[in-house]
């Protein structure tokens, strides 16, 4: 992520263990950095739990101190559970604290993790896979993802489908007007639009084509695209393109608000499959019409809305979904649990995997 989990207090991976805490829990957070950053050592309030945050900073041997300084916190701090997330690596090293102190290990797989690029080291994937069938418990992002953990990892702890959602003061309908004049875009023209990683193993090309094709057409057409460029995949030039770059959380609503159709881009691959682009609860509550790839859980999730869903990598399919958006809008409506509901669901989970787990 490109968020400081502590600082920025941002989404699943901040909202999970606070949310637990508020619940009555004792929460202690560790967070390893891949590059050198400050470390930190601090409560956050949550009662009537206790929600204590430690982020480590690689220091002169690197990761490599990781294990051991965690081991030591977290045999002072006694849990009886160790939950694992953030990417591959981590969740390998979870298990093996968890192994080490005696206790219940728990994953969340927020992501296709296998789809990251840490995950291409030797060894990783056979060792995360190993941790994952060992779990008394994995909460997953997706029902396909939790499918494959089933199936084709042969998880043998409680496997649960928990979704991320959105935070609520900042996602919400807005004035349209008053957003673009913020962002800067035109005032009159037809918006379509996206946010997050623009990069072609992702899905963003079809997009980009789209625009071309409806651009010809309809000169009143602009596409607005903020977030992470692909260098082998430039947006087309033209000046109705308008790119503002890598957006603040705050921002990025603004952005949706404006659109009057947001996209969300995915390709039929494991990475499209098993991942759930939180861009699609975000733009839904933002009342902006969508097309979205019908790829894993986007197809579910969607299902009722006809008028939403195009064919990933099908460039005619997106263009005509968009075309309809454009002329006769439709809005989703999609149920989304907040974060204390989720925190609900993954307390039960944790604690029906320690019992399964004392019973084996």
């Amino acid at each position: 992520m490109s968020h400081d989990v502590i600082v920025d207090r941002y989404a699943r991976l901040y909202e999970q263990p606070r949310q637990l805490a508020l619940r009555g829990h004792d929460v202690l957070g560790l967070c390893l950095s891949y590059r050198s950053t400050q470390a930190r050592d601090e409560w956050h309030t949550a009662n009537p739990g206790r929600l204590r945050w430690v982020g480590l900073t690689p220091g002169y041997l690197g990761g490599l101190s990781y294990p051991y300084q965690a081991l030591r916190l977290l045999r002072a701090f006694a849990p009886n559970i160790v939950v694992g997330t953030s990417d591959a690596p981590h969740i390998i090293l979870g298990g093996w604290l968890a192994k080490r102190l005696g206790v219940s290990f728990a994953v969340d797989l927020y992501d296709h993790f296998e789809s990251f690029g840490l995950s291409r080291l030797p060894g990783v994937i056979p060792l995360y896979r190993r941790a994952l069938r060992r779990a008394a418990v994995v909460t997953c992002v997706s029902e396909p993802l939790a499918d494959l953990v089933r199936t084709g990892y042969g998880a043998r702890g409680v496997v649960l489908a928990l979704p991320s959602t959105i935070d609520r003061t900042i996602f919400y309908p807005r004035d349209r007007w008053a957003c673009r004049t913020r962002l800067g875009v035109p005032l009159d023209a037809k918006l379509i639009g996206t946010a997050g990683g623009l990069s072609k193993e992702k899905g963003i090309e079809p997009l980009y084509r789209a625009f071309e094709w409806i651009a010809q057409e309809n000169q009143n057409v602009h596409l607005v695209l903020a977030g992470s460029l692909d260098p082998r995949c430039p947006p087309p030039q033209d000046s109705r393109v308008h790119y503002l770059g890598k957006l603040p959380h705050a921002q990025t609503a603004e952005l949706f608000n404006a659109l009057d159709v947001g996209v969300i881009y995915l390709r039929d691959t494991p990475y499209g499959r098993y991942s759930f682009p939180q861009k699609a609860y975000e733009m839904a509550v933002c009342e902006v019409p969508l097309a979205v790839a019908s790829v894993g859980a986007m197809t579910t999730l969607f299902q009722s809305s006809i008028q939403t869903l195009y064919e990933p990598d099908d460039v005619a399919s997106l263009t005509n979904i968009l075309n309809a958006q454009l002329a006769q809008p439709e809005v989703a409506t999609l149920q989304i649990l907040d974060w204390g509901e989720l925190a609900s669901l993954a307390e039960k989970a944790y604690l029906a995997g320690a019992e399964k787990v004392k019973s084996l």
